[in-house]
């Protein structure tokens, strides 16, 4: 079995891409974030023809996440318990849905940017991942033998290998030591990052800038991630980031990342 997590920066403008991709890369489950539609904008019935269920989590032009399987779909939630809202008058945003495929319990998760260390956004982004914490605690502790994957673009780079140059980054969000402790905190609630072990090292990346040629320069980030509980964990096989899906004409900015499954 294998799943994949990809923040596809807008589902309308790439369908073709996402379709061609499930193709190519035989993925059962995928991840989907940022969709930037409605679920009526939604391509489920291009997915359902490729033998695809779909689970989709949208309002509007803005964030949006998906759950993409070929495996089942169950117990759909869209947000998580204690999930933050955002704005004036505060309103819940389509960043996280989850839900049974296969028998492991998959989120597709995105994280808020931050915007900027002064800006309510930061605030919220730490409360956000607070309380996704908080959330994961519970479930792991209900069922320490859980089959849980967190996965999607966490806007956190958790370690200075993460990025091309740290002193491109002073001062700015994304590697500030808070949202680093609160990247630290999801994993000391039971997750492992089941990536990192199979592509160590730095230089590996699954964002770039479309600004500046920082694809064609090696010049990314890395901060996208499936994060999985220890039940899930020791079945994994084997990961690879797609860079493939950064090049050409139409692609999204970031890489999806696929993780194999025993």
């Amino acid at each position: 079995m294998k799943f994949a997590t990809w923040n596809i920066n807008s589902v309308r403008a790439r369908q073709d891409r996402l379709l061609a991709f499930l193709e190519r890369s035989d993925v059962d489950v995928l991840a989907v974030q940022e969709t930037k539609a409605t679920d009526e904008q939604f391509p489920t019935a291009a997915l359902a023809a490729l033998g695809y269920d779909v689970a989709h989590h949208g309002f509007s032009q803005w964030n949006g996440v998906a759950l993409i399987s070929r495996v089942g779909i169950e117990n759909v939630r869209r947000g998580f318990p204690g999930m933050p809202t955002f704005g004036e008058p505060p309103e819940s945003e389509a960043r996280a849905i989850g839900a049974t495929c296969g028998g492991i319990d998959l989120w597709s998760l995105y994280v808020p940017n931050g915007r900027g260390l002064d800006d309510p956004h930061y605030d919220y982004k730490l409360e956000w991942l607070a309380a996704l914490a908080w959330f994961t605690t519970g479930e792991l502790t209900a069922d320490p033998q859980q089959q849980l994957a967190l996965c999607g673009d966490f806007n956190i780079a958790p370690q200075d290998e993460d990025v091309w140059d740290m002193a491109a980054f002073d001062g700015s969000t994304h590697v500030s030591a808070a949202e680093r402790t609160a990247f630290g905190n999801l994993l000391d609630s039971g997750l492992s990052d089941v990536v990192r072990p199979l592509l160590p090292g730095p230089g590996v990346y699954t964002y770039w800038d479309y600004q500046r040629l920082r694809f064609a320069r090696r010049e990314g980030m890395r901060i996208d991630f499936a994060l999985a509980s220890a039940a899930l964990a020791r079945r994994v096989t084997g990961a690879v980031i797609d860079r493939q899906e950064r090049k050409g004409k139409g692609a999204s900015d970031h890489a999806p990342v696929i993780v194999e499954l025993a």
